[in-house]
């Protein structure tokens, strides 16, 4: 998936919380939205506070997404509420490449790109 593409695929599926994310659609997802907050923290914090809630929605829904393409459910992301545990885990499942082929939650993401 290219970069370009990704902040429009992401915010049309705003509320999707089923299907399946690529690790270059979650991946790039991640880096956007950090480097959104990184330069609204330095010069407008309050609006970073905004951003952080507009930006959860989609931030969960594409990480339940990418966590699908693995064939687990999307409440795994539960597990960062463990403390430090949680917090290395769940980046490391998703840096894993998901199954190949479809699974119980769909078609596989990178198959289906033109």
């Amino acid at each position: 998936m290219k970069f370009i593409d990704v902040p429009g695929r992401v915010l049309r599926k705003y509320f999707v919380f089923e299907g399946r994310a690529s690790r270059s659609e979650y991946w790039w997802w991640f880096l956007i939205t950090c480097a959104i907050e990184f330069v609204l923290q330095l010069f407008i914090p309050v609006l970073a506070i905004i951003a952080i809630l507009v930006l959860a929605s989609p931030t969960i829904a594409v990480t339940a997404r990418r966590l699908h393409d693995q064939n687990r459910s999307g409440w795994w992301q539960l597990i960062v509420l463990i403390p430090f545990i949680g917090w290395i885990v769940l980046p490391l499942s998703c840096i894993r490449k998901g199954t190949l082929g479809p699974n119980d939650y769909g078609e596989d993401p990178v198959e289906s790109q033109p």
